[in-house]
């Protein structure tokens, strides 16, 4: 791996791993589905238009259109908008870790129900990983962390590892930009409703909320998607996945020197056990 994809993976990973933050700082002054459903609108419009500026095509086949309508709504309005629910009232660091668990749970479902091989050191990567996990969450539950927000997600991690596997083979393969547009504008229609029943209050217009949410719609819901796709491109898609072992480094980081949230030495050890158990996993599958 180059130097310049080494580079572009630890950014993209920085990226993904703040936005939990920035969740934390926008529902503390807006109402997080339609928070949310605003951040898809702007960032699917801008994902399209670039695409269409580079003229990548939105023509699909009916079944690559219900593949991208699926992933949009499970994706953005079921995972990303239980995690912005739940982060109102469950520490962004809590959260990162819970979304952390999406590679685990992939190689699992994906060992379990499709009969994927996984080697030794996968399967180590597996246990580990969970262990990690729950070093962390066992601290945070005796601390008191809030059981309806954690239950919200790890409900929207799930969503997410189903709709990865029910579209894996489905999605487009090319105009990669343009699907994440639609995919982000298929989950913020998806939200309206959800949002005009379920959000309370109004916005309480603040230069946190606008920086926040100026951050959260451009680096992890534009940046970062392009980032991903030039890494895709230079190193594939496996490998490139490999990066997410850094997510419980960076999320946990930036949670505690922006929100200032408490980081123990349970929590510092939990998130390395993590971070070793999702790179073993990653590492294997891609060397099979």
């Amino acid at each position: 791996m180059d130097f310049r994809a080494i580079v572009a993976g630890l950014a993209f990973s920085f990226m993904w791993s703040s936005a939990f933050t920035s969740a934390r700082l926008v529902v503390a002054d807006a109402p997080p589905l339609g928070a949310l459903s605003a951040r898809f609108y702007i960032s699917g419009l801008l994902a399209v238009g670039i695409a269409a500026a580079l003229r990548q095509s939105w023509k699909m086949s009916r079944k690559q259109w219900g593949a991208v309508i699926l992933f949009g709504v499970f994706q953005n309005a079921l995972y990303l908008g239980l995690n912005f629910v739940g982060v109102q009232w469950v520490e962004a660091s809590v959260a990162v870790i819970v979304a952390s668990l999406l590679p685990l749970l992939v190689a699992l479902a994906s060992r379990v129900i499709f009969g994927e091989r996984l080697p030794l050191l996968g399967m180590l990567g597996l246990v580990t990983g969970f262990a990690g996990v729950a070093l962390i969450m066992s601290g945070r539950i005796s601390a008191g962390v809030d059981l309806t927000g954690l239950t919200l997600l790890l409900l929207g991690a799930l969503a997410l590892t189903a709709a990865t596997l029910l579209v894996r083979d489905a999605l487009p393969r090319g105009n990669l930009l343009m699907v994440v547009g639609l995919q982000m504008l298929a989950g913020a229609t998806a939200l309206l409703p959800a949002a005009m029943l379920f959000d309370d209050g109004g916005v309480r217009w603040s230069l946190s909320l606008v920086l926040a949410f100026a951050y959260t719609t451009l680096v992890p819901g534009i940046a970062a998607t392009v980032l991903w796709f030039w890494l895709v491109r230079r190193i594939g898609a496996t490998r490139a996945a490999t990066w997410h072992f850094m997510n419980p480094f960076f999320g946990v980081a930036v949670a505690a020197l922006v929100l200032g949230e408490s980081l123990g030495l349970r929590d510092v050890l939990g998130v390395a056990v993590v971070g070793a158990g999702i790179l073993a996993v990653q590492v294997s599958r891609a060397r099979t």
